[in-house]
């Protein structure tokens, strides 16, 4: 497996190779060593790639992948996958605010915490979290699943459209226009799957699932104190 010691390189020269010459690669399998809390490592890859990171990294690693694989064998700094498009981000440690913000596809992954904002304005993406997440998570999420196996903070899925959140643990005050809702057996199974792809194993019925309440679509004078 190729290795990068960002102790010896820069990121630019790391996100370039990885960007335009990893995938003439002979090997798909990278590793980068001595991240010491760098910004913006493995940000913009577009190829079937894996970079695996030993330790820990700053803001916005791994920032608007399409199909890599990319593990953080550490914890990660704000906007932790941002804007991802495909792939999947794994982080074994914890994750700072606003993880996944706006993520339209693929699957981030976040064994410890997550802070505040977790899921901000998806858009596609699957986030699960094993353990707890902050106040004002899945705001304005339109579209994909935000799976917590531990607590939420208050202010969750405020202004949410169509996404789908489940939680295990205690939910603190719900933002504007989000509710608990049914979980039916298709969401049940969709749960499953979830927890899988992110090689979890969880009861799926000891989640309760939120979503939007659809009182904010279209606006309504009646509504007003909501928005």
């Amino acid at each position: 497996m190729p290795e990068f010691d960002l102790s010896k390189i820069s990121i630019r020269e790391l996100n370039s190779y990885l960007q335009n010459q990893a995938s003439e690669s002979e090997s798909p399998k990278f590793k980068v060593r001595n991240p010491f809390g760098a910004h913006a490592v493995a940000v913009g890859l577009f190829s079937d790639i894996k970079v695996e990171i030993e330790g820990s990294v700053g803001y916005y690693c791994a920032g608007m992948n399409t199909l890599a694989e990319v593990v953080i064998k550490g914890s990660a700094g704000p906007g932790i996958a941002e804007n991802m498009m495909s792939g999947r981000v794994i982080v074994h440690g914890n994750a700072s605010q606003y993880a996944g913000a706006t993520g339209h596809g693929g699957l981030l992954v976040i064994r410890g915490n997550a802070s505040s904002r977790c899921g901000i304005s998806m858009k596609g993406i699957n986030i699960v979290v094993g353990g707890d997440i902050g106040h004002s998570s899945a705001f304005m999420a339109q579209a994909g699943n935000l799976v917590v196996l531990g607590n939420a903070g208050n202010g969750l899925g405020d202004s949410i459209y169509e996404a789908n959140i489940f939680v295990a643990g205690s939910v603190g005050d719900l933002g504007a226009d989000c509710i608990e809702k049914e979980m039916r057996q298709e969401h049940l199974n969709l749960l499953e799957k979830l927890l899988n792809d992110a090689e979890i194993t969880d009861e799926p019925r000891r989640f309760k699932r939120y979503g939007s309440a659809r009182k904010l679509y279209h606006f309504d004078i009646k509504n007003v104190d909501l928005y």
